[in-house]
């Protein structure tokens, strides 16, 4: 449902607008769409690994990705939410309850049972970005979609 939410949300992404940030201090449009786009991919590394580090010592940091266009950030993250959806099914309750931990260049940043980080760190930060994408739709005057009700721009 979450995912179906999110999706109709970025498939109101314009082209024209993905260098649009609210403040100095925002992410750009890309940078918010690529971001929805890739949360999901950070499923299956949770249920698969049991750490992540983003910016190992002995290796390249992570690289967020910045969408070029609506249609790139749309197969992104459907392609995401398909392996999501894969990792889920086999997802084990014992494997879900295991530790797993966030590093940044080997130091843990935090560490928790993987079925809270998949619910936090992946379906929480994705709500949470979603709206914060329709708050930028809104400022350049595009139809917000209706998501646990009617929009401004929507009824039921």
């Amino acid at each position: 449902m979450e995912m179906a939410k999110t999706r109709k949300t970025l498939e109101r992404v314009p082209d024209d607008k993905l260098g649009f940030k609210p403040h100095e201090k925002s992410m750009t449009m890309a940078r918010l769409a690529g971001h929805l786009a890739e949360l999901t991919s950070w499923l299956p590394g949770t249920i698969d690994h049991d750490s992540f580090d983003v910016a190992p010592v002995d290796g390249p940091k992570y690289q967020p990705m910045n969408a070029t266009s609506r249609q790139q950030a749309l197969e992104a993250f459907d392609k995401n939410v398909g392996m999501a959806r894969a990792a889920l099914e086999r997802a084990t309750d014992e494997n879900l309850m295991k530790p797993w931990s966030l590093l940044s260049g080997g130091k843990t940043m935090f560490t928790m049972p993987k079925i809270a980080v998949i619910r936090g760190f992946v379906m929480n930060h994705t709500i949470h970005h979603r709206a914060q994408l329709g708050v930028y739709l809104r400022l350049n005057d595009i139809a917000v979609p209706s998501v646990y009700g009617p929009s401004a721009d929507e009824g039921m």
